[in-house]
């Protein structure tokens, strides 16, 4: 687990925390510009409890990595418009007003600032918002191994399903070929039964024919004189 000084130091470890920008709020409530997404550097000072001279000053110091973490510089035009945006999302009010020099403005984002709080070293709050960054990770460590073991478990299971399996496959084969075996047998046993079917019916249409010829002799014998067509 990476320790607190090796955050400060590490810029490869920086980087690997630069998406867990809710560490912020969790230590402490970020004062955005009206577009929600921006700071100015007293706002920056102003979260971390520290002068704007101090912010400057690391900016300076750390400019490629905290431009690549959202920082921008604006200027002539871009400013003016940007100013111009921030005044209408204020409802028009002109109260919109930047401290720093007329013909710059200097932008931070979530981002950077918890780009900077692992780059502040007398802050409290960058302090904390970096023991939070550390306490969560150990957490998610925490939560890998128990995943891990619980993965380990399952394949170990698995393992045993395997073999089990294996085992099963020719009793599964032989049962497959006595089921095929039956199912000829019923087959046959019914294409028997419909021949004895067909069978039974013939006997029946006899059976109707005899009773018929069993009817009229009996009505000869009853009645000897009588004559009959044909």
């Amino acid at each position: 687990m990476p320790t607190e000084v090796a955050l400060l130091e590490s810029p490869a470890l920086r980087v690997e925390q630069m998406g867990r920008v809710e560490a912020l709020d969790k230590v402490k409530s970020l004062v955005m510009l009206p577009d929600g997404i921006h700071l100015r550097t007293e706002d920056v000072a102003r979260y971390f409890e520290v002068s704007a001279e101090v912010v400057r000053k690391l900016t300076q110091r750390h400019r490629a990595e905290v431009e690549e973490n959202g920082l921008r510089l604006l200027r002539g035009a871009e400013l003016r418009v940007f100013h111009r945006d921030m005044v209408s999302l204020r409802g028009g009010e002109q109260a919109v007003s930047f401290p720093q020099a007329p013909t710059q403005l200097t932008l931070f984002t979530r981002r950077t600032v918890l780009n900077f709080a692992m780059l502040l070293r007398d802050s409290d709050i960058a302090r904390s918002v970096r023991t939070h960054l550390l306490d969560a990770e150990e957490d998610l460590r925490a939560s890998y191994v128990s995943l891990e073991r619980r993965v380990t478990r399952i394949e170990g299971c698995l393992l045993g399903v395997g073999s089990a399996l294996q085992e099963l496959g020719p009793v599964l084969g032989r049962m497959s070929q006595r089921l095929d075996s039956l199912d000829r047998k019923l087959d046959v046993t019914h294409q028997a039964v419909g021949e004895i079917g067909l069978r039974l019916a013939d006997v029946s249409r006899d059976v109707v024919r005899l009773d018929a010829r069993m009817d009229g002799l009996s009505r000869r014998l009853r009645d000897p004189g009588r004559r009959t067509d044909g």
